[in-house]
C-alpha cells in the first residue's frame, strides 16, 4: 500500500524524501532537519533535552555521558505533533542512539497512535547500505522510478572517483569527535579508500569509538582529516584553536607539521547516512589529490585546510 503520510525521525530520511519530490509527504521531522531549508517549515516530532549549538565538543560529550549514566534519553518526543501527522510510515533509525531519534522514541510514537504505522528503520553501515536505503524508501512511498534514478546517478559518480589512476594513496585518519578524539566509523573508511586514501585505524562498517592520542602517533597519518559529528567547517575551526592548535603532542603528528590537516563540513557531508555523503567523496578526493581532480566542483565551504 502506497505511504501518504510520513514523519521522519533522522536529517537524512528528510532529506531523501525531497530528493524523492514526495515533500507533500512528510507530516513530522526532527529539530535537526534543516536541508533543504522548505523541511525547517514542517511540524517539529523529535526535540532534544539540551541545546548543543553553544557548547563545546568536551561539554556536549559530558552531558550525553550523564544522560546515559542516567539512563534518560538525548532526544524527546513532541506527542503532539505525532498525533496530529498521523502517520502511516515513520522513518527512524538503528546506527546510532547519540545522533538521531532511536527506539525508545519510536515506542513512544507507537503507544500514543490509534492507528499503528509501518515503522522502517534506516541502519545502512556503508555506503551500499545507504544507496540501499534510498531504494526502499522510494519503493515505500511509491516513488521507485525517481528512486532508481538517484542510485544510478550516485554509483555513476562513485564509480568517476573511483577509475581515476591513483599511484600513491597517502594513509589518511578522520577524526569524529575532537575532545575527547572519536575515530571516524561506519561508511566514512569506505569513502576515503574512494576517494584514494588508505584509511586508518578504523574499517568500514565498525562502529566510532574513542581513541587516545598515542593511537593517532603510532600510526601518524599524512593526511588528519577533522569531521566532528554534526559541525560544519566554521565550528571544527573554532574547536581545533580551542584544544588542538597549541598541543605539544599534537603539533608533532606529521600531518600538523606539513599542513595537511583539513576541516570539513561533517554535518552536511559525513555524519549522516545521507545521499550527501557522495558528495563528501568528492570532497575527499579533492582534498587528497587536488592536481587529479582540479577540475572537480565540490559545494562552497564545504573543506578548509587548516
Amino acid at each position: 500500500m502506497q505511504k501518504k503520510r510520513i514523519i521522519s525521525f533522522l536529517p537524512s530520511a528528510t532529506e531523501l524524501i525531497y530528493e524523492l519530490g514526495a515533500q507533500e509527504k512528510l507530516f513530522g521531522v526532527t529539530h535537526e532537519c534543516n536541508y533543504p531549508s522548505d523541511a525547517t517549515n514542517k511540524p517539529k516530532v523529535i526535540e532534544s533535552v539540551f541545546e548543543p549549538e553553544n557548547m563545546s565538543s568536551l561539554e556536549i560529550d559530558k552531558k550525553i555521558c550523564d544522560l546515559s549514566e542516567k539512563g534518560e534519553d538525548i532526544y524527546k518526543l513532541v506527542a503532539q505533533n505525532v498525533s496530529n501527522a498521523r502517520p502511516d510510515l515513520i522513518i527512524s533509525q538503528e546506527i546510532c542512539e547519540v545522533c538521531s531519534a532511536y527506539t525508545n522514541q519510536v515506542k513512544n510514537a507507537i503507544e500514543i497512535l490509534d492507528e499503528k504505522p509501518e515503522i522502517y528503520s534506516m541502519s545502512p553501515h556503508d555506503i551500499q547500505g545507504i544507496l540501499k536505503c534510498v531504494e526502499d524508501i522510494a519503493e515505500k512511498i511509491d516513488e521507485v522510478k525517481r528512486g532508481n534514478e538517484i542510485v544510478n546517478s550516485l554509483n555513476s559518480r562513485i564509480e568517476e572517483i573511483r577509475n581515476v589512476k591513483i599511484s600513491s594513496r597517502p594513509k589518511v585518519l578522520g577524526i569524529e569527535w575532537l575532545n575527547p578524539f572519536f575515530t571516524s566509523g561506519h561508511w566514512v573508511p569506505e569513502m576515503v579508500e574512494i576517494s584514494g586514501g588508505v584509511n586508518m585505524i578504523t574499517k568500514t562498517g565498525e562502529h566510532s569509538r574513542k581513541m587516545e592520542i598515542e593511537e593517532i602517533e603510532k600510526e601518524d597519518p599524512d593526511i588528519l582529516i577533522l569531521m566532528p559529528c554534526g559541525f560544519d567547517v566554521q565550528r571544527t575551526v573554532s574547536e581545533y584553536e580551542k584544544n588542538l592548535k597549541n598541543d605539544p603532542r599534537w603539533s608533532q603528528l606529521k600531518a600538523v607539521k606539513e599542513r595537511k590537516v583539513f576541516a570539513v563540513d561533517a554535518n552536511s557531508f559525513f555524519s549522516k547516512p545521507s545521499i550527501r555523503v557522495i558528495t563528501g567523496i568528492e570532497i575527499l578526493a579533492k582534498i587528497l589529490h587536488p592536481e587529479m581532480f582540479e577540475e572537480l566542483e565540490v559545494p562552497n565551504n564545504s573543506f578548509l585546510k587548516i
